[in-house]
Parts: C-alpha cells; structure tokens; sequence
C-alpha cells in the first residue's frame, strides 16, 4: 500500500493547426449531441471551439481537462442523452489536478469499465453521438493509421475503432478523425498513396 499524488497530464499547447482543425470539427457539431474526445491537441483544441453549443452529452473512453470549463460553462450538462441522462461516462481520468479535483465525488460522472463504455453495440444507443480522434496517417482509400509509425508500435490500441463503429451506427452520428495534413514542419504528407509497410489499420 502506498500513498502518492496522482500523475498528472499537462494539457497540449494548441498550436494554430490544431485552432483552425478544432473549428472545423465544432462546426459539425450539432446541439444536444453527445462526444467522445481522444488525447491531444486536436481533441483539445475542439473543446475550445464548442462554447457557443448547447446541451452537449459525454460518452468517452477517456476525459481530460479540456471538459472541464465546458461543463461548469453548461455547455455540456448530459440533459439531451439518450443513455445515461445527466451523467457524464467515462472508464478513466488524465489530465492535471483541476480534472481530478472536479471530477471527485461528483455525481454528474460515473465511470465504468472500458468493455461497457467502448461497447459500439452501447456507443450506438446516444442520439447524435459524435467521435473525434486523430491519426497518423491515412491513405487515398481512407484507410486509417493510428497506431504505428511502418512496424513501429507508437500508441496503444485504444478505443478509437469501438467509438468510430458506434458514432457511425448512432442515429444521427458522426465519426470525425481530425489531423493536420502535414508533419514534420511540412516536411511529410500525411495523406498517402497507400501507408507504410507494417502500419496498423
């Protein structure tokens, strides 16, 4: 047994990029809709961009702390789910004292366990549920890479594909993998004839 403080997550710096990509994003985003948000600056920089919104629900495997003003805005308050009304849902926290802090003992969030929050068959059943993740890359057939670098494992499997099936079954949903075009200071097109060798779909 050990006592220790909580690892903590600085929030990315949002870089005009990802500004201009969190717009884009928030402009499919309709009122009452409900989110799952990945990990970066992206994800981020959409929750800037979403606090003239209304009644925004959350569904996501992971929430970090671009939620939080959102929530204590009203932006988000769950009250046009079609599961889990008034509750926000997520298996795990990451993010800095400020999430931690809000998120604990408050009885607007319940987490679960990741097989029931990144189930599609339950994803499917919020209205409107909206996915946005970022990739690595991807192809001219569309084919995504958020996992690996060629054979180089850089990123855990994650519940990307779970929330991609999910949003897309959801009536009226949205699957939205947001990058930008370019890496490398525009040095590598992101956007390929076909991904490296080894790359994981």
């Amino acid at each position: 047994e050990k006592s220790m403080p909580m690892p903590e997550l600085k929030p990315r710096v949002i870089g005009e990029v990802d500004k201009k990509i969190g717009e884009y994003c928030a402009a499919l985003i309709e009122d009452g809709a409900t989110l799952q948000l990945g990990i970066g600056a992206i994800p981020d920089a959409v929750c800037t961009c979403l606090h003239d919104k209304r009644d925004l629900g959350l569904h996501s495997e992971l929430i970090s702390d671009g939620v939080v003003d959102l929530i204590e805005e009203g932006v988000i308050n769950n009250s046009r789910k079609t599961l889990n009304p008034g509750k926000s849902i997520a298996t795990f926290l990451m993010g800095t004292r400020k999430l931690y802090d809000f998120v604990d003992h408050n009885p607007d969030f319940e987490l679960y366990p990741v097989d029931i929050v990144n189930n599609p068959d339950i994803i499917m059943k919020n209205n409107n549920m909206i996915s946005i993740n970022s990739c690595v890359e991807v192809d001219l057939m569309g084919q995504v890479d958020s996992e690996s670098v060629g054979d180089k494992q850089i990123s855990g499997i994650g519940g990307q594909v779970n929330f991609v099936k999910g949003a897309v079954n959801s009536p009226g949903g949205k699957s939205i993998i947001a990058m930008a075009s370019t890496a490398a200071k525009g040095t590598i097109s992101k956007i390929v004839p076909q991904l490296e060798k080894g790359a994981v779909i």
